[in-house]
Formats: C-alpha cells, sequence, structure tokens
C-alpha cells in the first residue's frame, strides 16, 4: 500500500503493521519513511546554485547603506550605529526562532511518548478491564434506581414511627418533632465500584461498595413554630456488606450486614437552620455538629443487620461482634510545625499552640494543647478498637489553638491493616496538607480467652506510664438481651425500661422500650477494664424517668475470670424487683495481649525508663539508663488548678404531697431532702417533716476542675418507711459558675406538675497566700448553718512522685509498694508498682482543710503483703510559712531508712460574695464592689458597712496593740440577728487566760441564758475541753424569736469547770452578761470580753 509523504498513520492502524518492531511505535517508523525518499540530480543542482546568488546579493545590499553615507558626507557614527542596531534585531530573531525549535522537538517527543505508553497498554491489558480491583456494577445501579420509589416509601415510615418518637423523647422541648415531608427525590444513589475481598473467613462473603450519590432529598421537619427543610446535596463512601454465616440452605445467606467504614461525606443543604437553631435546648448545636452527628450514626461500630432466616443462631453477636483487636496508640511528639501565630498583623511571626486529634472510625480523643511550641511533646496513650481489618483507619490531625477558629498544621493517615501485620510500629510520620512530621508508637493487641495470662498482662501494665488514663488489661463485651416480668408502675402501668451499665466511673445506657415488662434490647456495650480482679459490672433497670428502679445487679468480674472462655451466657436474677424478674445477658471478656518479644513500655518524660521522643531509632526492650536524681517534682500542668464549688441549698416551694393516709382517702403532704451528684461525689441534705415548703439552708462543697460541660444533677423525694417517692429534678450547668463565679436562682423541677427549688452555687477560687485566713475562718464561722458541716478554709493539692531507698523484702527481694494519702478521714490510696525499692507513682490529690492551723497531712508507704515500709506526717502549719504555701523537696520516711519526693501545695479559699476582700498586694480589690452588695450570699446574714470596716472589725480582735486580758480571762464571742430566719445566733469561739484555781488546769466549757427567761428553753451549752486554760470552742447557738423581742433580752455568759467526776458541782470560772440593745446585731463582728465575778455585771 502506497503513502504519500504527507500521509500520517492513524493510531488504530498501528498495531497492524508488520514492519513495526515490538517495542518501537508505528509513529517513528511513519517518519523513517517520509525521510527515505529520493530526489531528482538536475533540481539538486539548479537549488544550490540559486542559494549562491542569494548570498551574494544578501552581502551587497549590507554595504549600499555605507556607500550612501559617505557619498552624502555624514560620520562613520551613523553607519556604526545602523550597524549595532542590525546585529540587535538578528540576535533577537535567532534567539526565537531556536525557542521555536526546542518547543516543537519537545512536543514531538511527548506525542511519541505517549503513542507508545498506549500501544504498550493496549497490548498488555484485555479490553474488558477498567480498573485493576474495582469491578463496575451497572446491573447493580439498574436495580437500585427501580426499587428507588419503594426506598423512599419505607424511609418516610420510618422517619415517622421510629425517628421522630425517639427524637420527642429526648428532649423536654421537642415534643412536637415532626417530619412534614420526605421525598428522595429522582436521582438514585449509585453503585461506582464493587470489591470483593479474597482469604477472609469460608463462612462470609465480604464486599466494599464505593457509594456516591448526588440528588435531590427533601426532608422538611417541624417543631412547634419553627421550620426547617432539609436536602441532601451529596454523599460519598465506602460502604461494607457481609454476607454471613452461610449456610446448607436456601437462601444460603443467613444474614446480611452493612455500614460505613469511614465515616462517609456528607453534603447537607439546610433552609430555614438558624430558625432551628432557636429552639431551646438545641441552641448549643451546629451545622458541622448536626452532620458530624449523622455520619457517626452510620460508621462502625454501628451495623444494619437484617436476618434473612427465622431463629437465627447468634444474632447478637452478628449484630455485635468481637473487636478483631486492640491498638494501643502512644501520640509521642511532633517536630517541624508550621507556625501560625502571627502578631502585629502579620509583621511579626510567632509560633503554634498545636494540640492533635486521633480518630479511628467514631472513637476520638484529643491531647492537651502545647503553647508557643513548633515541636512539641505530648506523652499520650491512647486505646481504641478495631472491628474490620482491612479498611479502618487510624487518622491523626494537628491544630494550631486560637480564640477564634483553630489553624489546620496537617493530617496522616494509615490503615491498621499495617499494625496488624507489624505488631509494633515506632515511626515519625509525615503530616499530608502540611509541614512536619508526628511521631506515633502503634501496638497490636490481641484479644485472648486465656485468663492464665492475666498476671503477665498486668505485670506489663505496671511498667506502662500512661496518660491521660492507665493501661488497660482486658476489654469486656456485655451483649444485653432482654428482661422477664419487671415490676409494674404505679397503678398497674407497663413501665419504659431501659438500662445502665457501669463500671468504675464509665456508666452507658441502653435505649428505652415503652410499655413493655418484658422487653428486648439487643444491644451490646463495651468497657475497657484495668484489672478484672477487682473490677465489679453494675447493672440498674430503670423506668425512662430514671426516678424509678425496676432492678439492680451487681456482678463481681472475677467471676468471669473462672468461667469457660472467659464467656457467661443466662439469665441473671435482680434485686431490689420483681420475685420473678430477671435479665439475660451474655457477657465476653477477652484479656489484651502483646507479643513478648517486642514490648517496650512508656514513661512520662522525666522518669526512669522514659522515652527519648527525639530518638529516631526506637530501641527495644525497657532498659533504660536512669536519669540523675531529681529535686524537685515534675507534675503535669494540671495540677493545683482545681477550684472549690459551694453549694447553698435553700428551700423550695409548691412540692407535690406524695404521704397518703387512710388508704389514700386523706390526702397528706411531703417529708422532702434533696440529693445532690457532681463530679462522682453525692451530697444528702436533712429531712424536713411534713412540709411542701421546706427551709433547708444548708452548704455543701465539692472539688471541681475548670473541663466544660460539667452539671449539677439535683433531686428531691419524699423520705418514707419503705421507698422514697420522687418529687422531682433538675440540672445545672457548671458554664455560668465556672465563667462568673456565681449563681442564685430558682430552679423548676422537672418530670413532675409542680415545685421549683432555690439554690445558690459560688466558686472558690483558691490563692497561694496566707494573708486572709484569720478572715475566711472567721467569716466561715459566722455564715456556716447549724445543719451543714464545718467550711473548708483551704483546699490541699499533694503531687507524690516518687520513692527511694525503701527497704527489701526478707533482706534481698524488693517489695511491691503503694502509698496512701491521708487528712483527716479523707484518703487517696496510689496504685502498687511491682517489685522495686523506688517506685514511680506519679500521683496527685486533693482535699479540703477545714483548720489549716491545726491539721496535718499523713502519708504511709506500704508493701503489698509485708507491710508498712516508712510513714511521714507533715503538719499543715509549715506550709502556712512556706513560699507561696508550698512545699516540694525530699522529704525523709520515719520508721524506715526511705524518702518521698512529695510536692504539698495549700491555697486559701476566700469567698467574694461573703463580704470578706482581700487585701494583700497581690490580689488588692475596690472596696465599692462589696459596699454594692451589702448581703451575704444565698441570703445569710446583712453586712451593711463598707469592706474596709469589716476587715477592721474581723482583725481587729487578734491585734498585737490590745488590751491585755483581766484577772479572770477573757471569752470570745459573735452575736448577731440573722433577719430571714429570724434567728438570734452567738458563736462561742474560745477563751484565753482563765484562772486556775487547784493544782491541775480546770476543764472548762461554757453555758448560756437568755434573761430574764432561766428555764431550758433558752438554755444553751458547749462541750466541756481537758485540762486547757485557753479551750478552742468554735460552736454556734441559735434561739428563734422575733427581732423586737430580742432586744429586750440580755444573754449571759458563763464559763465553768467540772469539779469532779462523781460530782454534779460547776465551779463558776468568769461571766459576763450582753445587753442585746447596746449591740448593733446586724454587724456580726467578734468580740473578747472581760470575764467578772458572779456578782459584776456588765461587760467590756
Amino acid at each position: 500500500m502506497d503513502r504519500s509523504p504527507g500521509d500520517r498513520p492513524s493510531p488504530v492502524d498501528q498495531p497492524n503493521a508488520p514492519s513495526d518492531p515490538p517495542d518501537q511505535p508505528p509513529t517513528a517508523h511513519a517518519k523513517l519513511d517520509q525521510s527515505s525518499g529520493n530526489q531528482p540530480a538536475g533540481s539538486g543542482a539548479a537549488g544550490e546554485a540559486l542559494a549562491v546568488l542569494t548570498s551574494f546579493g544578501r552581502r551587497l545590499l549590507v554595504l549600499v547603506p555605507v556607500y550612501l553615507a559617505g557619498a552624502i558626507g555624514l560620520s562613520v557614527g551613523f553607519v556604526l550605529f545602523g550597524l549595532a542596531l542590525y546585529l540587535g534585531w538578528r540576535r533577537v530573531r535567532e534567539e526565537k526562532e531556536r525557542s521555536l525549535r526546542v518547543a516543537r522537538q519537545l512536543l514531538d517527543d511527548e506525542e511519541r511518548l505517549t503513542t507508545k505508553t498506549l500501544y504498550m497498554s493496549h497490548r498488555e491489558l484485555p479490553a474488558w478491564v477498567s480498573f485493576p480491583d474495582v469491578e463496575k456494577a451497572e446491573w447493580l445501579n439498574k436495580i437500585v434506581a427501580q426499587v428507588w420509589p419503594f426506598l423512599g416509601q419505607y424511609m418516610e415510615k420510618l422517619l415517622a414511627e421510629t425517628v421522630a418518637p425517639a427524637v420527642r423523647g429526648s428532649n423536654p422541648h421537642l415534643q412536637t418533632f415532626t417530619f412534614t415531608r420526605v421525598e428522595l427525590g429522582e436521582k438514585p444513589l449509585r453503585i461506582v465500584g464493587v470489591r470483593v475481598h479474597p482469604g477472609q473467613r469460608k463462612e462470609q462473603i465480604l464486599l466494599d461498595l464505593n457509594i456516591s450519590y448526588v440528588g435531590d432529598v427533601q426532608i422538611d421537619v417541624e417543631v412547634k413554630k419553627y421550620f426547617c427543610k432539609a436536602g441532601v446535596k451529596g454523599m460519598q463512601g465506602v460502604l461494607r456488606v457481609i454476607l454471613e454465616p452461610l449456610i446448607g440452605n436456601l437462601p444460603i445467606v443467613g444474614a446480611v450486614s452493612m455500614f460505613f467504614i469511614r465515616r462517609p461525606t456528607l453534603d447537607i443543604n439546610w433552609t430555614g437552620m438558624t430558625n432551628l437553631l432557636d429552639i431551646p435546648g438545641l441552641s448549643s448545636l451546629s451545622d458541622t455538629m448536626i452532620m458530624d452527628s449523622i455520619a457517626a450514626f452510620l460508621v462502625l461500630p454501628n451495623r444494619l443487620l437484617v436476618p434473612l432466616v427465622p431463629d437465627l443462631q447468634d444474632v447478637a453477636q452478628l449484630r455485635s461482634p468481637l473487636p478483631r483487636g486492640i491498638i494501643r496508640i502512644h501520640l509521642l511528639a511532633a517536630r517541624g510545625l508550621s507556625s501560625k501565630d502571627k502578631y502585629i498583623k502579620g509583621l511579626i511571626e510567632g509560633k503554634s499552640d498545636p494540640y492533635a486529634l486521633v480518630r479511628v472510625g467514631t472513637q476520638t480523643f484529643c491531647s492537651r494543647v502545647i503553647d508557643e511550641e513548633l515541636n512539641p511533646q505530648w506523652g499520650e496513650t491512647y486505646e481504641v478498637m478495631v472491628h474490620e481489618v482491612p479498611g479502618q483507619e487510624i487518622e491523626v490531625e494537628v491544630f494550631d489553638k486560637d480564640p477564634d477558629k483553630d489553624d489546620f498544621l496537617g493530617r496522616m493517615k494509615l490503615d491498621v491493616g499495617k499494625v496488624l501485620q507489624a505488631g509494633v510500629m515506632d515511626e515519625w510520620f509525615p503530616l499530608q496538607s502540611g509541614q512536619g512530621q508526628v511521631h506515633l508508637r502503634l501496638e497490636w493487641l490481641s484479644l485472648l480467652p486465656d485468663a492464665e495470662k492475666l498476671e503477665q498482662v498486668l505485670q506489663w501494665n505496671r511498667g506502662v506510664s500512661s496518660q491521660p488514663e492507665p493501661p488497660s488489661a482486658a476489654i469486656l463485651v456485655v451483649y444485653l438481651d432482654r428482661a422477664q416480668d419487671l415490676p409494674l408502675k404505679k397503678g398497674n402501668k407497663e413501665p419504659n425500661p431501659m438500662v445502665q451499665l457501669s463500671i468504675q466511673d464509665v456508666t452507658q445506657e441502653s435505649k428505652t422500650v415503652y410499655n413493655a415488662n418484658c422487653p428486648v434490647w439487643e444491644e451490646a456495650f463495651r468497657f475497657f477494664l484495668q484489672d478484672p480482679r477487682s473490677q465489679e459490672l453494675d447493672v440498674q433497670v430503670k423506668d425512662d424517668s430514671r426516678a424509678l428502679t425496676l432492678g439492680a445487679l451487681t456482678l463481681p468480674l472475677a467471676r468471669l475470670l473462672t468461667a469457660p472462655e472467659l464467656t457467661l451466657d443466662q439469665w441473671f436474677q435482680l434485686s431490689s424487683s420483681g420475685p420473678n424478674s430477671r435479665l439475660y445477658m451474655k457477657l465476653v471478656m477477652r484479656l489484651l495481649y502483646l507479643d513478648s518479644s517486642e514490648v517496650r513500655f512508656p514513661a512520662v518524660p522525666g522518669t526512669p525508663g522514659a522515652w527519648d521522643l527525639d530518638d529516631e531509632s526506637p530501641q527495644t526492650g525497657s532498659s533504660v539508663d536512669a536519669p540523675p536524681r531529681p529535686s524537685h517534682t515534675t507534675p503535669d500542668s494540671n495540677f493545683g488548678t482545681e477550684n472549690v464549688l459551694r453549694i447553698h441549698v435553700l428551700e423550695a416551694q409548691d412540692l407535690i404531697a406524695k404521704d397518703r393516709f387512710l388508704g389514700g382517702l386523706v390526702k397528706g403532704k411531703s417529708d422532702p431532702y434533696v440529693k445532690l451528684k457532681l463530679g462522682g461525689r453525692s451530697f444528702r441534705s436533712r429531712v424536713v417533716r411534713e412540709d411542701l415548703n421546706p427551709r433547708w439552708n444548708e452548704v455543701f462543697e465539692v472539688i471541681i476542675t475548670s473541663i466544660p460541660g460539667q452539671e449539677l444533677e439535683v433531686e428531691v423525694f419524699d423520705k418514707d418507711l419503705d421507698k422514697d417517692d420522687f418529687l422531682g429534678r433538675c440540672k445545672v450547668s457548671l458554664t455560668t459558675v465556672l465563667n462568673n463565679g456565681f449563681l442564685d436562682e430558682w430552679l423548676t423541677l422537672e418530670d413532675v406538675p409542680s415545685g421549683r427549688l432555690h439554690l445558690c452555687l459560688e466558686r472558690l477560687t483558691p490563692r497561694p497566700t496566707a494573708a486572709e485566713l484569720e478572715e475566711v475562718l472567721q467569716v466561715n464561722s459566722l455564715i456556716q448553718t447549724q445543719k451543714s458541716a464545718e467550711l473548708a478554709a483551704a483546699l490541699l493539692s499533694v503531687y507524690l512522685e516518687r520513692a527511694e531507698d525503701l527497704p527489701l523484702r526478707k533482706g534481698t527481694k524488693p517489695p511491691s509498694p503503694y502509698a496512701t494519702i491521708a487528712v483527716g478521714d479523707t484518703s487517696h490510696k496510689t496504685k502498687t508498682v511491682s517489685q522495686t525499692s523506688a517506685p514511680v507513682w506519679d500521683e496527685s490529690a486533693s482535699f479540703l482543710i477545714r483548720k489549716p492551723n491545726s491539721e496535718s497531712l499523713e502519708l504511709q508507704v506500704q508493701g503489698e503483703g509485708t507491710g508498712a515500709l516508712g510513714s511521714l506526717s507533715l503538719p499543715l502549719s509549715e506550709l502556712l510559712v512556706a513560699d507561696r504555701l508550698c512545699l516540694d523537696h525530699w522529704f525523709m520516711l520515719s520508721n524506715g531508712p526511705g524518702q518521698v519526693l512529695l510536692r504539698a501545695q495549700l491555697r486559701i479559699l476566700v469567698s467574694q460574695h461573703s463580704g470578706v476582700e482581700a487585701y494583700s498586694h497581690s490580689y488588692s480589690h475596690s472596696s465599692s464592689s462589696l459596699s454594692e452588695e451589702p448581703e451575704l450570699w444565698g441570703g445569710l446574714p446583712h453586712i451593711t458597712s463598707s469592706a474596709p470596716e469589716l476587715r477592721q472589725r474581723l482583725t481587729h480582735s487578734d491585734s498585737p496593740l490590745e488590751a491585755p486580758a483581766g484577772p479572770l480571762g477573757q471569752v470570745k464571742l459573735t452575736v448577731w440577728y440573722y433577719s430571714e430566719e429570724r434567728k438570734l445566733i452567738s458563736i462561742v469561739h474560745s477563751c484565753r487566760a482563765l484562772r486556775q484555781n487547784g493544782r491541775d488546769p480546770p476543764d472548762p466549757y461554757v453555758s448560756l441564758l437568755l434573761l430574764p427567761d432561766k428555764n431550758r428553753g433558752t438554755k444553751r451549752k458547749s462541750s466541756q475541753k481537758k485540762r486547757t486554760l485557753n479551750p478552742e470552742f468554735d460552736e454556734r447557738f441559735e434561739w428563734e424569736l422575733p427581732l423586737d423581742e430580742a432586744l429586750r433580752r440580755k444573754l449571759d455568759v458563763s464559763v465553768k469547770s467540772s469539779s469532779s467526776f462523781m460530782s454534779r458541782e460547776r465551779e463558776l470560772l468568769g461571766k459576763v452578761q450582753l445587753d442585746l440593745t447596746e449591740i448593733d446585731l446586724s454587724q456580726g463582728a467578734a468580740q473578747w470580753y472581760d470575764l467578772m465575778d458572779d456578782k459584776d455585771k456588765g461587760s467590756s
């Protein structure tokens, strides 16, 4: 076949050319043919002659300007200037031609390479292959398009009958929540590709469907007057479908499970979103939070199970299978992060305040923020459950913390399958979409049903210093199936049961089954366990109001350690329930096991065995050279940042009556009391008998942190002989108290027809100065109610880092030491460190201190099974004279050769709403703020004077310049009238310089009497102090009477001493009589009064 020189072969025809070599594209072959044509000889000679003549003519034309310039008489400069212009123009032209030649050659090379690549790909791959690992499924898309309208009908029914009732029951503000319109539109979902995973278990088929949806879904939501439209504009993700189990009968597949391995990408178009978020209870939500919640609902461990055959075995196991394993993620450090902070409008470049988000599926962890650092070191550890391998990913995102919006610094992703293959990975991973690297150590922990490995796992974990949570030794999976014969509610009504499962401070709740005393839940719950030998599973079956308990169960987890395969699958009898009430559960425990050859324990930086976070080649094994002995402790940044919340339960109104008499014919009242819950602690007020408007006037104190989202749970009950009746509940967010320092509100009780509760909350911020201590003690005695415990004056924070040189056990073996820190009746026990004489505890504890001058910190170091190893007693008075009320050094232990490194920090609790203002130089405040608020918080006694005058009164009695005591001594008293409770109140503080009549000091006490009455109704008596001339009482006494009557009385105060044990005679040491008309009862100032003989009257 002839081909003209100008013809260019078609790429389609190239593979059929017989002369093409196997590795050379036909384009090159065609170009060789074009250049190989024979030219005629005559035409070539004529062309050469014409080229010579043309060149000669050009040179003559160059000489013409020179000749003309000479003929006209111009100078040589004009000739040179013209010649320079010509040479410059010629050079520019040559450069352009050379650039065009290079570009043309590059284009030819690219065409040749592209043609060669296409030619080779067509020769190597069959024509029907489009993707190497994902297959097209157009037939499946046609089926989806056919069933799409019917799927819309099912979704409308599902949202209206299932989702809407659940939303209405979740929040009292959403009682009118309805779906007014549900349309899936005309654009069906598309399945881009299907991937089948070979090599999995034989009894299952595992598919991954790549889903892409760009649709016109329209969903309208209405809540009262609020209206919102939501349209799903797009969604992308990988849906995993598991066909399991495969059976020998039709339909071959027993069930289908579906879930998203990773959170899909959702694009939702909201209309009226601003109105929807104005609904009470939803104001804290945002568009991002809503989409995150929707996405998380579809992601592991949530699954949709569709059984295809009846009576399928192990439905719970299919719905919530055991995790494939646990990954322990050590977030160590990062380096080379980009700087995001700018100052002076970007003129000065700062650093960044980085923190990291670690995410595996729906499990998300947030590290602490490292301020002003581009190479942060976190040293934190997290544990995540892995459900599907391959598929799930570990994702780490690094952000720069800012007041408004955090800046993105980079992310990394890693498939968990790589961790499973490696066992242990310790690498620096580069950050994508940013600069820098992040250092992770990843450990794959297998799940073993072998209780014999528990001691080995616990031994390993004792060497792991894990923050913020201790390492886990096992996991517990609880399959909650059903209950039988639960007790009915009052009036023989069916309950709405739900279940609360708790292990220590972790609580999970099941869904609510409405109107059933034989509910079916079929849910799974997962817990991490630190030591299964000592932990318990607490199960509470309650009505959906949480006020009525339908049954309870406490199961020691040690029972599972002796069960076959660490599994219990049975009925459990409920206590505090009906005689036949029981609960069916399946409990599965698995130990977390890491191959010992791969074990290397992390530790907190600065402690023995700590990792070098900058070391790129991590060592194996656990032996690391010990650092030099530290001289001070190294607590984390959160140590000593706690606050104290003072809760004043004042009164309630319009409570409902629960008491009934004569079979309900006679309606009584209620005997109310209040129960408070906050931060794992609970408090309970006294019971007020037969009162629907009770006044408690009690104060409680609890140590709190600044963690956002904390709530105070308040419940009111009616005290009965059998079971207490529920009178209402309310929750108080601590955000306002933490930000403003004070909250005084009437709270409406929920879940009852009527009732409200009056609470006052105050945040006490501790201060590291002892200047205000005497004032705080004085004011605490003034505001303390008779029914409450003594108020705290200080907060003690203790950080116990380590010990050294502890005595050996039986002369050669090291002990397994632990420490107990105690102040008064409150104590804290540390973890036990196995077999070492130099344990590292790294633990802290906080204590409320009521009398810092007389209390002490007690530390006991003991060995497990060996007894005491040493002790320490630290009087808190030593902290009061220390710099910033803090001691931080090594302390020698008594009763042993050891020593401990300890930090003890005392801070004074100053109330800003009780009339006391700090007046030290470091914490000076304006006195006007106090004068504007003349009342004590919570309706306590009135302080009408300004703050400087109050300080002068409070400190006057302790002034070193005051007059000496009289011959019989003095008594210190505070007397004032509490107008809100119509009570006269007197506080007996102390006596000093009492008279000693005999050989031994007296046993003094104080007797008070309101004159002119001398009966028992007005007589009060303090406790008796043994053998002292300077007794301390600090006791409070009250008389209930109107103010006008109190002003007509006289207070007779007598200090007496018991003569002997067998005698009823009382020796009078001195007395003072106070005319209440001469005392300003609104001030409440403490004052010393001289004691006089019985015959004397008056006061000084």
